[in-house]
This record gives C-alpha cells, structure tokens and sequence, in this order.
C-alpha cells in the first residue's frame, strides 16, 4: 500500500502509548484514527491529560487540540468497520510476545491483505511476532520512544519479510505526521538508539558498582558535557569531526578497560531481588521522594517542549 491511500488508521491498545500515538497522527487532517481496545476508554481525556503541557506552554492552542481530538475515535468492537477498513494499524498493547501475536491474528483475520501492521516494541522481534501471520510482508516494527506525543524519533523495524514499500510507506506516513523516522535494517534486538543506550546505562552501572563514582555523580557527568551537545552533535559526526584516526588511538587506548558484560550487572541483579526498584519504590540507585519522582516526569516534559518548540 502507498502513503497517498492511508486514510484510516487504527490504534490497537488505549493505553498511554496508544493514546499517544493517536494524537501524533491526528496531526495530519486527512486521517481518520480510531483507537481499539478490550474496555472502555476515554481516549479523548487521556489525550487532553497528556496535552497539557502542551497547552499551557501556547504549543498548541485549545482550538487545535479539539480539532484533533475530532479526528479520533473508539470502539471495543473488534468487527466494527473501523477495525475491517483500516489501512495502517498500529499495535500497541502490553509486551507479552503471546498477546501480541494473538492480537495481529484477531486482526488479520479481519482486515484487508493489503493492510500495513504495525507493532510498537522497544525491544521484541518483529519477524518473531509476525511470525505466524498469513501476510507477512506488509508487517513492521514501529518503536515510538516514550513520551510518544513528544520525543520525535520513531525506529521503523524491518521484519525478515518486510517488504520495501512497506518499509517506505511507514517512513512517509510517520514524516507527515511530524516524527523523525529512521530505518533498522536488520531486525536485531534493541534496534538502533536502545542498543546505544543500554550500552552508555552498563557502563554507567559499572562505574558505581567498581566504586568509582556514585551514581548522582554519574548522572552529572553526562548531563553536563556529552549530554548537552548530543542533540546537536552525534557521536559518528563527532567522531569525524575530531579526526577517525584520534578517534581510533582512544579506542585503541581505552577499549580493553570498558564494561563489556553480556548479562546484567550484580548490583542491578541485587537492587532489583531486594525491591529496590527505582521510582516505583523509592529507592534503586538513589532515593527518591514522590515528590522527586513527580518533579523528574514534569521536567523531563518541560525540557522536551523547550528543546522541541522553544516554549
């Protein structure tokens, strides 16, 4: 299917992510999104909940939002005609490979061949989860980063059968609504940027578990250097800028002395066996009040809008 026939999209899961998702496409006037799921949900509230930042920042007005919450719709009912016309769907349900696998099946049993499946994981395989589909080249991983209505990037995962205007028609789809999509290749665990990140969190791990630094510091460290121009600055870019041949002598120098484990750390096993398990209790690498935890997710938004939009 090609970009210029995608009219109604369905979202597969009402929650935070789906709920997201629906508003990021509801951007474009001339689709049509109705969100699907198992119990009732207000789709619209939680939309303006996860708005209001937005609003209050004047990134988008209360007239915008109401026009985009026009353009979306509900239903529980998995044979209504908004399931069995959709053109794209965007499955967003819990990570549990079985409930996924068993919501494409419901799913292609109802929809058009030609319809593009879509599944946001951030880590499960693709070409695992579609594995048992009938179609299965019109079938591709979607991995919205979270906050989905904020953080622009969006990895477009290819299964081992995906075909190339699938691939091509989720790209163009997800720049019209605004995102920055880029394409995986290869279907390998992690994709692109959690493959990157997880390798920067067990070095950083490493490093409070071998006592060199506690992990507030650790946290500063990055804030307050690489951090602050990697928006700007990637680290292949800036690999090139300071020269491949530098870059090589402090691989050379430095590569043998970092944190290669393949599994993970001991003190993340032992935080995680004595119920240490970060905001949700209070206490993971850091303490942490409700009040702390409240502030980190308000933040982290405010800082998003403010790099994003300049508000």
């Amino acid at each position: 299917m090609k970009r210029s026939e995608i009219r109604n999209i369905l979202i597969a899961g009402g929650g935070m992510m789906g709920k997201n998702i629906a508003f990021v496409f509801s951007s474009v006037p001339e689709f049509r999104i109705t969100v699907y799921d198992i119990r009732p949900t207000d789709v619209r509230a939680g939309v303006r909940l996860n708005c209001a930042q937005l609003l209050e920042k004047g990134v988008l007005s209360p007239e915008e939002l109401e026009a985009r919450l026009a353009r979306i719709d509900f239903t529980e009912d998995l044979d209504s005609d908004s399931v069995r016309n959709a053109d794209l769907v965007v499955e967003a349900v819990f990570e549990d490979m079985a409930v996924k696998r068993e919501t494409f099946a419901k799913l292609e049993a109802r929809c058009r061949p030609d319809t593009i499946f879509c599944t946001n994981t951030s880590v499960m395989s693709p070409s695992e989860i579609s594995r048992e589909l009938t179609h299965r080249e019109r079938f591709v991983g979607t991995h919205f980063w979270n906050p989905g209505h904020l953080i622009p990037l969006v990895e477009v995962v290819r299964s081992d059968a995906t075909s190339d205007e699938t691939a091509q028609t989720v790209m163009e789809v997800l720049r019209d609504a605004g995102k920055k999509p880029v394409l995986c290749r290869k279907d390998v665990p992690g994709f692109i940027a959690n493959r990157m990140q997880h390798a920067l969190w067990r070095e950083a791990i490493s490093i409070v578990e071998n006592g060199i630094a506690d992990a507030e510091t650790v946290d500063m460290a990055v804030r307050y250097s690489f951090g602050l121009r990697l928006p700007q600055l990637g680290p292949l870019e800036n690999a090139d800028m300071v020269g491949t041949d530098l870059t090589w002598n402090i691989h050379d120098y430095i590569l043998g002395a970092l944190e290669d484990s393949h599994r993970p750390s001991p003190l993340l096993t032992e935080l995680r066996d004595e119920g240490k398990l970060g905001f949700k209790t209070g206490e993971g690498f850091r303490k942490w009040t409700p009040e702390e935890t409240a502030a980190s997710a308000a933040e982290l938004n405010e800082y998003l809008i403010r790099m994003l939009y300049g508000k």
